[in-house]
């Protein structure tokens, strides 16, 4: 792969709104919405692409959710490494898992949201 690549639901106010954040950071990553990715060569399927965000790394390892964003912050270097690590650790990742979660589940609801942050109940993360 040779960079990683970070997919997101273009077509999701919230999603896109986080990316434009996401690419203050200093990443090495391309950022791709998933609508124009070319999910075979990821080794990503459509379904996981539109359920979380993804973070394929330069080995070719697909990470989905809280871990992407933590794989995210820790590619950054410091300090954003530091939460990206601590959100690896065991408790913390299930707690990162937890609110990554409730928040996909309700991007409907959040700054930045379109029509299309709204997904049926058997989309969502955790369904």
């Amino acid at each position: 792969m040779g960079t990683p690549v970070l997919v997101y639901d273009g077509d999701c106010g919230f999603c896109t709104r986080s990316v434009r954040l996401a690419e203050r950071l200093p990443l090495r990553a391309r950022i791709v919405a998933w609508q124009d990715a070319d999910l075979g060569a990821l080794r990503i399927t459509e379904q996981r692409a539109r359920h979380e965000v993804l973070w394929v790394s330069e080995r070719g390892r697909v990470l989905g959710g809280a871990d992407a964003v933590a794989a995210l912050l820790k590619d950054c270097g410091l300090p954003w490494s530091i939460p990206g690590t601590l959100l690896s650790l065991p408790v913390l990742r299930s707690l990162a898992a937890f609110a990554y979660r409730r928040v996909a589940e309700n991007r409907h609801r959040l700054p930045g949201a379109t029509p299309a942050c709204a997904l049926p109940v058997d989309q969502r993360p955790g369904a």
